[in-house]
């Protein structure tokens, strides 16, 4: 806090600079807006930022130190001088063999990490054959049907040398079935499994509406993946509690982080009512954001983000491992600012968005190819998007010190707002029942459709810039793109590979182990185990899924 008489003299000094110096500038040249405001809140940005406007700010309490309580400036002591982020870069072609290929080049080319794109047949839980899948098979990521198709994706990568993301949320438990099993299979211990599975069903019903089960079967399976993942793979993120896709259908950067740590609660709470002691799985659980154009807003949320978590874990569920309070998340650079319209522009998109994910401390980062607004990325997309990320890493500096921009007047007083207005919007959903009953009653999602309506408004006036789109345009014609692209002849071979493996399989184990994972299901027991099984005997996900679906239901919102 500064001491009253230095804030003081700060105050005339301002005042004295704004009739003297500012004010003669203002009368000849005027400036570019009436009004500046940050990127997607709308929260007017000031002309200048003094200590008046971190006047209440308590060092200890409010940034402190890196590893330490408040968390602001980061989870570990060391950050990025430790250890740089892991470079992830997303991947799912068409078929296991496509993905495996693309994978490997990832492996050859530096990336630390790997991402897993499914495609949509998938991530709703159906085989590649069932009417549901026709014309969607392997478009948006790959297509797994079975044990077989993972084990071409990670033939010849060690499990135990890579961590894997998957981003899958309603048959996540299959999934990570399937990665257990080839593990095993290769004779990784479980416990240097590492990696995350998405699994983030409230956000499904929020922004994406890849849902399958209604919400209360869909938490206990959540719950089962904590309590299986903490006895059996330690090491393993059990979910990736997802702001990207909040933000990605409208959100502003207070909306994503507000309703994305109020998902998080709702996880916490629920296995914390299913019986598990909150030290257990609370420091598996990792976050999921998006990097937007302003820099400073996203520093600023990435920070207020980190604090306002520690604060809330530490009110409502008094852990005893500081570890359980810790915010630990992924960035990806946002898909929705990516524009068909001078295509090389993305480059510089993300360019800036990494930067901002970097100096907000990720611990690790996937950076989408200039190409991701038109279908997924080439090989040759991908390498850049890489790049991106190793010279930022190498070159730039901005991973050689932790929180650079700590004490920024702007960029503190703005950390401020946004965990404020982040914490105001998290009573205001305690007040409606909290996250699931705010969901259900459809309040967030009108929240974030009301943002995104404005903002298109602004984009439509011309009032928010575009560059390629609305402004600065270019006549001649976009050159043609090398896109990627599955053919129905590759669709075909995946229908066909599903179809022999049933005819093929030991169909008697099959039956079996589906047999038992239908009582579990009935029951009360663990899943998880029962699902290993069922993958082990070349069970699909279709029909993995099919017996939850006559378990649980099928989740129909607004009834």
């Amino acid at each position: 806090m500064y001491d009253p008489d230095d804030l003081e003299a700060i105050r005339e000094g301002k005042s004295e600079w704004e009739s003297e110096t500012l004010g003669p500038t203002l009368d000849r040249f005027g400036e570019r807006e009436e009004t500046f405001t940050t990127d997607t809140g709308g929260q007017e940005v000031k002309r200048l930022y003094t200590p008046d406007d971190v006047a209440d700010l308590e060092y200890d309490e409010d940034v402190g130190f890196p590893g330490e309580e408040p968390y602001t400036r980061g989870v570990y002591s060391t950050m990025h001088r430790g250890r740089l982020w892991t470079m992830r870069q997303y991947a799912g072609m068409g078929t296991a063999a496509e993905t495996n290929e693309r994978f490997q080049y990832l492996i050859d080319q530096g990336s630390s990490g790997l991402s897993m794109a499914f495609d949509l047949p998938t991530q709703m839980g159906y085989d590649s054959d069932a009417a549901m899948a026709q014309g969607e098979v392997g478009k948006s990521g790959v297509a797994i049907d079975s044990l077989a198709d993972f084990e071409r994706v990670f033939d010849d990568i060690p499990l135990d040398e890579v961590s894997t993301s998957m981003t899958i949320n309603a048959p996540a438990s299959v999934l990570l079935a399937m990665y257990v099993a080839v593990g095993d299979r290769q004779g990784v211990d479980r416990e240097q499994l590492r990696g995350t599975i998405q699994n983030d069903i409230m956000k499904e019903y929020i922004a994406r509406n890849l849902y399958i089960y209604p919400p209360e079967p869909s938490m206990r399976l959540i719950t089962d993946i904590f309590e299986f993942c903490a006895e059996e793979t330690p090491n393993f993120n059990t979910i990736s509690i997802s702001g990207y896709h909040i933000r990605e259908a409208g959100a502003t950067a207070a909306q994503e982080i507000a309703f994305t740590l109020g998902n998080g609660l709702e996880y916490v709470q629920a296995a914390v009512d299913a019986g598990l002691d909150v030290d257990s799985f609370a420091p598996q659980l990792s976050f999921f954001f998006a990097a937007h154009n302003n820099i400073f807003e996203e520093v600023a949320k990435f920070r207020a983000a980190r604090r306002l978590w520690g604060r809330l874990m530490e009110e409502r569920f008094d852990p005893d491992d500081p570890a359980s309070k810790q915010l630990k998340f992924h960035t990806q650079t946002a898909g929705s600012t990516l524009t068909a319209q001078q295509i090389e522009n993305n480059v510089v998109r993300v360019g800036y968005q990494a930067l901002a994910a970097v100096l907000g401390g990720t611990q690790s980062l996937h950076t989408n190819g200039k190409d991701e607004a038109l279908s997924l990325p080439t090989e040759e997309s991908v390498r850049t998007a890489l790049r991106t990320q190793q010279i930022l890493a190498h070159e730039s500096g901005a991973a050689d010190t932790i929180d650079p921009l700590a004490g920024s007047y702007y960029v503190e007083s703005l950390t401020d707002d946004v965990e404020q207005e982040a914490h105001d919007l998290i009573e205001d959903v305690d007040e409606r029942g909290g996250m699931l009953d705010a969901v259900q009653s459809q309040y967030v999602q009108r929240e974030i459709q009301d943002v995104a309506f404005e903002r298109q408004e602004e984009i439509e006036r011309g009032d928010r810039v575009i560059v390629g789109v609305n402004e600065f345009e270019v006549e001649d014609d976009e050159p043609e793109m090398d896109l990627e692209e599955v053919s129905e002849e590759e669709e075909q071979n995946q229908i066909d590979r599903v179809q022999e493996l049933r005819e093929t399989r030991d169909q008697e184990a099959t039956d079996e182990a589906l047999a038992a994972l239908r009582d579990a299901a009935a029951g009360d027991a663990n899943v998880m185990p029962y699902i290993v099984d069922a993958v082990k005997a070349y069970a699909t996900v279709g029909e993995i899924c099919n017996v939850f679906r006559d378990e649980f239901g099928e989740y129909q919102p607004g009834r």
